[in-house]
This record gives structure tokens, sequence and C-alpha cells, in this order.
């Protein structure tokens, strides 16, 4: 049994890619899910996707001027996500449209200009790697700068995170108190462009925001404490990082994808079993009134 269970769960990561692999997909999942559960306290949740978008034309365009060099591409999605975001963010302000409308508009714009940018510079296959990327293929250079990233999102939110928590409640409160939301805010959408260009690499620009939105939301099943939410999505997007990958290397089946459906079942799971919200806690509550009346 024993045996057994270190050829499925430690002898895998004998292997250095593997190693690589666990590490990078552990620094994500530390920076990520807070992230989600802040867009999902902001009613924001689909904001993530639009952002994981926006980095594209960037990543392409370094991938035009550099191939695939992960410092040039980073640093192009890092400006092409703060350009997308102070664009939305400046015709909502202007226009009065919301802000999300102004961000869903953007990001189809970046997307098929990213696509298009890959398109003209390379193959298929490279169009491929960028929008799904390859948690399998990271070297030691892309992991510095995954856990890097990741160290300096986590840092910035624990200093940040009581503003983050105002912000998001009463924003009044917070200007009050002589803090501009809109700092707060940008602060934070730049954290967001720095997770999902760290994400890129590894899960490809397309579902980076997974890792970010999936753990977050399957978190609101098991607890109303913000710390409670934090707690749980951290730990089962490390879950669902690890699993994935080993599902991945003994299944021979693509990692990304292993990883982020992973994390979904767990969210589909949480929505049928889960403590709060869940079919199983309204069942509960609808079969508790009932049984009172019958005892009475």
């Amino acid at each position: 049994m024993l045996e057994l269970l270190h050829e499925w769960l430690i002898a895998p990561f004998d292997y250095g890619f593997m190693k690589r692999a666990f590490v990078a997909g552990l620094a994500l999942s530390l920076a990520a899910p807070p992230l989600g559960v802040f867009l999902m306290m902001r009613g924001m949740s689909l904001i993530g996707d639009a952002m994981a978008h926006a980095i594209l034309p960037g990543v392409a365009l370094g991938f035009l001027l550099a191939g695939f060099s992960l410092p040039v591409m980073s640093l192009g999605g890092i400006l092409s996500g703060l350009l997308v975001a102070t664009l939305a963010g400046s015709v909502s302000q202007m226009t009065g449209h919301r802000e999300d409308s102004a961000m869903a508009s953007f990001f189809l714009i970046s997307l098929a200009a990213g696509v298009m940018l890959v398109s003209l510079g390379g193959s298929s296959v490279d169009l491929t790697h960028v929008l799904f990327g390859s948690i399998l293929a990271v070297n030691t250079q892309a992991l510095v700068l995954i856990t890097a990233i990741s160290s300096v999102i986590v840092l910035t939110m624990a200093w940040l995170f009581r503003a983050l928590v105002v912000e998001c409640l009463d924003p009044l409160f917070l200007r009050g108190q002589g803090m501009r939301s809109g700092l707060v805010h940008g602060v934070f959408l730049g954290l967001l462009v720095l997770n999902l260009t760290a994400g890129f690499q590894t899960l490809g620009t397309l579902m980076a925001v997974g890792l970010m939105m999936l753990p977050a939301t399957t978190a609101r099943f098991w607890s109303k404490r913000l710390e409670g939410l934090i707690g749980v999505a951290v730990v089962w997007a490390m879950l669902a990082s690890s699993g994935g990958l080993l599902l991945s290397y003994h299944l021979s089946i693509p990692s990304g994808p292993a990883i982020i459906l992973l994390a979904g079942s767990g969210y589909v799971l949480s929505a049928l079993l889960g403590r709060h919200h869940s079919l199983l806690a309204r069942y509960r509550r609808q079969a508790t009134p009932l049984e009172t009346g019958e005892a009475a």
C-alpha cells in the first residue's frame, strides 16, 4: 500500500520538470485565490477574465520582438494589462458607462489583437502555447519570475488588506480616512495584472483566471468570513494544482486543463454539498421547519 502511494503521489516529483511545475503551482495558488475572493466580493468576477485577455496583445508583441523570452513577454503583458485597465477606467469616467461594460469591450478588442499578432509572427503551436500555457515547461528563469511576482502580490495585499476590505464595503469611509478609494482600486487592478502575467506561462492567458476564480467561488460554499474564504480558496487551489499535475503525469493529459477541471470539480461538488448556499444546505433549511411543525 505504501509503495503504491509513493508511486502515485511522491515518485512523479522526482523529476525536475515536475518539481518546478509543483513550486510554480503553489506560488500561484498563494497569490491568485485571494485576488479572486476580493473580485467576488466586489461583484467583479468576470473582470478577471477580461483582464486575462487584456494582457494578450502585450504578450504577443513581446513574442514577436523576442520569441519565447519570458521577461519580454511578461513586461509586454503587464504594460498591456495596465493600459487596458486605464483606458476602461477613463472611458467609464468620461462617458458614465459602467466600468465592466468598458472592460468587456476592451477585452474583446485585446483578444482579437493578440490572436492576430501571434498568428502573424508564429505558428498554431505558438498560438496554443500563449493561449493555454504549459506548466510542465516552466524553467528556472520562469520559476524565479513567477515566485517573485507572487511574493510581491501577497506582501502588497497583506499591507493593503484593511484598505481593500473597506474599499469593497464602504468606499466613502475610506475616503474619509484620507485614502483615495480610486488609488486602492488602481493598485488592486495592478496586482490582478501582475498575477495574470505570472500565470500565463503556466496556464496560458485563457485559463490563468481559472486558478484565481474557481477556488474563490468554491470557498463561498464553505465559509462566510473573509479569512475563511481566503483560507479555503488557497488550500483548494494548492490541492487542485498539485492534483492536476499528478493526473496529468499518470493519465498523459494536458496539465493546465487538468488543474482547472479539478478546481472546477471542487466547485460543482461544493455547490451540491457545501455548508452554505448549496443545494444540500437549502434542503436542510427547508426540512427544518417541517420537522419543527410535525413535532409541535
